[in-house]
């Protein structure tokens, strides 16, 4: 069996259980609940696997710990024969990298609006401007998105998304963005990607991050 260090709030573990459910290899792996945060202390459990001491870590039946979900994915498609990249791998890696790097602004921006001194502006201004400019490029490629069979890119963007309705659920980015708002509608009926919706089973005191991201204008 191979061990997964998890957690049902982290996206990037989320995009390792859709590829976990799409290539039939869920049953092959144990999931060990894994607490990381920047603000606490490195986990011990996940370092002893992880020098990074972050989620997810797979760790394989010869011992090989993997860890950053795209090579975490990448190992599971290739384990189950590839279909996830298929014959246009490329496109599929520039998409996972568009929700990968959005996951990751939204992230920073959220551990930002934490700080006790208050956010830096500059900063939260920029990464406003950057998720506005991914959101329309996926909007404008929702048509490619669509015709392309479903891979490790769409499972990145899947992610993206499931975590900005999860930390900025008042951004209402399907009222401007419709095409991608119709795909994800459909990917969300998938049951890799129902059964792994985001839950938070250790509140932290709400949506801090509420009002501050808009796609008005």
């Amino acid at each position: 069996m191979m061990k997964l260090h998890w957690s049902p709030r982290s996206p990037f573990v989320r995009k390792v259980m859709i590829v976990l459910n799409e290539t039939g290899q869920l049953d092959q792996v144990t999931q060990v609940r894994s607490v990381v945060a920047m603000h606490m202390p490195p986990n011990a459990a996940v370092m002893a696997d992880n020098p990074l001491g972050k989620i997810p870590t797979l760790v394989i039946e010869d011992g090989t710990a993997l860890f950053d979900s795209r090579v975490i994915c990448e190992y599971l498609d290739h384990r189950a024969g590839g279909g996830l990249l298929g014959e246009k791998r490329f496109e599929q890696l520039r998409w996972q990298a568009l929700g990968d790097g959005l996951i990751d602004l939204l992230l920073l921006w959220r551990t930002e609006l934490t700080r006790p001194g208050g956010p830096w502006d500059a900063v939260t201004q920029g990464w406003l401007s950057k998720a506005r400019a991914v959101m329309a490029t996926l909007e404008a490629e929702a048509p490619a998105l669509a015709s392309a069979p479903f891979g490790l890119g769409h499972v990145a963007i899947v992610c993206a998304l499931g975590q900005m309705d999860f930390r900025w659920s008042d951004s209402n980015w399907r009222d401007h963005f419709p095409r991608l708002a119709a795909l994800e509608a459909d990917w969300a009926a998938r049951p890799s990607v129902s059964s792994t919706a985001i839950v938070d089973d250790a509140p932290d005191g709400g949506d801090v991050t509420a009002g501050h991201l808009r796609f008005e204008g």
